[in-house]
């Protein structure tokens, strides 16, 4: 894997606002690709395989693991894994773009600590886990026992906030939007 991009690591609870920072950063003048996760997961409402993620079944997820075809993976929940694949940081390097990914917290610190010098990681934290647990249920994409889950795992996720290069506190999203494109311009043009 070889390029001259940067990278751009988006990681938070779930919930936090992490995905709307990162589809907000897509629709400015800037030459990023999105970097497209593999998981284990079914596909949820609308999401398309190659698109949103790419599908794979746990199976084929850990004979990936074996051919060592990932930069950085995680099982997230059990039998439900999650990780960046080296050929689409290839893919997004060969067309001259910057990289943006929108991970889960260790996978991004594990982006940030193989690409150290190209890496920018931003870390989106809710203004409070009160906050954290009603942006959960206005979704109404997840029953009670999956809320009860990401809030405890988002519990563990912000112990890891101060290992960032920057923590965004997403309590008004118009600020965050703007704090965010100021601090990603900021970061490429140094």
């Amino acid at each position: 894997m070889e390029g001259e991009g940067k990278l751009i690591v988006f990681s938070a609870p779930s919930g936090s606002g992490k995905t709307t920072l990162v589809h907000h950063l897509l629709q400015q003048n800037i030459p990023f690709g999105f970097s497209i996760s593999a998981t284990s997961r079914p596909p949820r409402g609308h999401e398309k395989n190659g698109v949103d993620y790419y599908f794979l079944s746990t199976e084929a997820f850990q004979a990936k693991i074996k051919e060592d075809a990932f930069v950085e993976f995680e099982e997230v929940y059990e039998n439900t894994y999650y990780g960046t694949l080296k050929s689409e940081i290839d893919r997004l390097w060969s067309e001259g773009k910057h990289i943006l990914f929108d991970i889960d917290v260790v996978g991004g610190l594990s982006i940030k600590n193989k690409f150290l010098e190209n890496t920018l990681a931003v870390f989106v934290q809710p203004p409070s886990v009160a906050a954290l647990e009603e942006r959960l249920r206005q979704r109404g994409t997840d029953s009670e026992e999956i809320i009860k889950e990401r809030l405890a795992k988002a519990e563990k996720e912000l112990s890891y906030a101060n290992q960032f290069d920057y923590i965004l506190v997403n309590d008004t999203l118009e600020t965050a939007k703007k704090e965010v494109v100021q601090t990603v311009l900021h970061f490429l043009n140094s």
